[in-house]
């Protein structure tokens, strides 16, 4: 007699019509190795063979794709990013700071203060400009300004130089992008199509050819979760080698493997521990991130241990992993916060550096005079910059809130003259002065298709227990949701582009629901396809059409005019 089946409660149907797929209990633990270590997506040998491709071959091509798909679209990202870098030959938006900065801090391991009148100067005649000795006061750790100042140590003080390091990482985001893509998904396409659509967004590419520090946060962001994502599959994968099998070489769930196995040795954590204190150590925004990301790799721990049979694997964690997942972000996060202000540290002439040594000649130092003066100083400093960042409320012609980010409410300005006609190449035929602008605007189609996507990840993270689409939830919660705690401060829709990536990888999965999943009829497959490429090749034309504002290309006013699609965007 079969056994009874178990009905499920009634908050489960009635989650069903949401779409929530209750966990069958007492199903046989077939496919338990796929579970902890699911294999990559491979194209049907029909799709080879439409190109007379055999099996073979096909099978060396797959291996290929997988490095030579991203390396492609990293290609076409590096061309359009380093296209005329130097152009627009100006101090655009807040560059008069930080390329300056970094400049000061790269040759003499501090931020000098610089003369107000020194930015035309610079752009004429860069080699008569002196770095200003004196201690300038600036409010950001110097991590984004040592890589800034490593183009210019390369290249020279002026655009070209002061842009190249920024150019760079935003090209390496889009390679990491399309890997992180491929292997969340499992599929090089989806990568691949994931590092595309950031590719060709707006703003992260007019982020990619300005010096400013949130495209380096970026970029430390998004190698934090890579190295997470890496770390997550090592880790599972440690778990299916430990586990039993029987006699037929099934895997099976194991209660006391799953609690008492010690994950041993993890470098990839330790990596993300270290980008995550970089992130830091370049906005101090990466903190948030630096959180979400920690509660997030614990949460994966305890759902591996969960999947490999244990039954109380929150415990197991707390005995087994909590204390080395600790160790291997947080004090690895903020010593390599610590070493990034090491040109300050071994100065006497940073700001505030002599802070310590002052007070100790007033009264001993008081109750902390066993600490190193470096270290009193820097925290006083650290302090004060706190105190200025949450004070900050100072209007802002493009200032925004981050409500409005999401649908691109305000972008910002980085650059705009009115070329006369026949000058500065605005057409001889315009009828008026042209219009030649920076604008740090996201690819709108992208950016909207973004909204539905989001909602997407959210239901399919609450519905479907997708740990993929929790991820990136996450991910583009740590990047956005802090800013909504500030709503009195003067912020910036720019700063989004921490989390555009994940946007992007929003998009690529739900554009690959739209495609359909494997064993969907060819009719179903197909339909699919078409939508989703005619959705693609609409936002490729959409980055296209918004090129010129995006690289400061004179155009006609009119031309310009029909850009502004929202009257919040001039």
């Amino acid at each position: 007699m079969a056994a009874p089946v178990a009905e499920p409660s009634s908050w489960q149907q009635r989650l069903r019509r949401f779409g929530y797929a209750p966990r069958a209990e007492n199903a046989a633990p077939i496919g338990l190795r796929e579970r902890l270590d699911p294999p990559y997506a491979r194209p049907s040998a029909r799709v080879w063979s439409l190109f007379g491709i055999g099996p073979d071959r096909a099978d060396r091509l797959w291996r290929l794709l997988a490095w030579g798909g991203p390396l492609l679209v990293t290609a076409v990202a590096g061309v359009l990013r380093f296209w005329n870098l130097g152009k627009p030959h100006a101090v655009i938006f807040d560059e008069t700071y930080y390329a300056k900065d970094s400049w000061a801090l790269i040759n003499q391991g501090y931020e000098g203060a610089w003369p107000k009148d020194i930015d035309k100067t610079i752009l004429s005649d860069p080699g008569a400009v002196l770095v200003p000795t004196d201690p300038g006061y600036v409010v950001h750790p110097p991590m984004g300004k040592w890589v800034i100042g490593v183009g210019e140590k390369l290249f020279g003080f002026e655009p070209f130089g002061w842009r190249f390091m920024v150019a760079l990482l935003g090209t390496l985001s889009v390679l990491m992008l399309c890997r992180i893509g491929r292997r969340l998904f499992r599929s090089t396409f989806l990568g691949c199509l994931a590092g595309l659509l950031l590719a060709v967004d707006g703003l992260h590419f007019v982020m990619s050819r300005t010096a400013l520090l949130d495209q380096v946060l970026m970029f430390f962001v998004v190698a934090s979760f890579g190295c997470l994502v890496v770390d997550r599959d090592r880790n599972r994968k440690r778990l299916a080698a430990a586990l039993p099998e029987d006699e037929e070489g099934v895997l099976r769930p194991d209660a006391e493997v799953a609690e008492r196995l010690r994950m041993g040795w993890r470098p990839w954590r330790i990596a993300a521990g270290v980008m995550l204190g970089l992130a830091a150590a370049t906005k101090w925004n990466g903190l948030y991130v630096m959180v979400a990301f920690g509660l997030m790799t614990v949460l994966w721990d305890v759902a591996g241990r969960r999947t490999g049979g244990a039954v109380r694997p929150h415990l197991s964690v707390i005995r087994k992993d909590l204390v080395p997942a600790f160790v291997s972000v947080v004090p690895v996060a903020i010593a390599t916060y610590l070493v990034t202000w090491t040109g300050w540290i071994v100065s006497d002439k940073g700001y505030f550096r002599g802070w310590a040594a002052q007070q100790d000649k007033v009264d001993g130092g008081g109750a902390w005079a066993w600490m190193p003066q470096w270290w009193r100083s820097l925290w006083h400093y650290e302090s004060e910059v706190y105190n200025f960042h949450v004070g900050l409320t100072s209007p802002h012609t493009y200032e925004s809130n981050p409500w409005s980010w999401i649908v691109l409410g305000r972008p910002v300005s980085y650059f705009y003259e009115s070329p006369a006609p026949g000058t500065n190449g605005c057409p001889a035929t315009a009828k008026e002065k042209c219009a030649q602008e920076v604008l740090a605007l996201g690819t709108p189609l992208l950016w909207w298709a973004a909204c539905f996507a989001i909602l997407y990840v959210l239901w399919r993270w609450a519905f479907r227990r997708d740990w993929r689409a929790g991820a990136i939830a996450c991910a583009v919660a740590a990047g956005w949701v802090p800013w909504f705690l500030y709503q009195e401060r003067t912020i910036f829709l720019f700063y989004a582009v921490v989390f555009v990536p994940f946007l992007c990888l929003a998009v690529a999965m739900m554009l690959g629901a739209i495609i359909g999943p494997r064993g969907s009829s060819e009719r179903r497959r197909t339909f699919g396809a078409v939508a989703a490429g005619c959705l693609v090749l609409l936002i490729i034309w959409n980055f296209i059409y918004f090129w010129p504002i995006y690289t400061g290309t004179p155009i006609p006013i009119d031309e310009w005019r029909g850009r502004m699609w929202l009257d919040t965007w001039i």
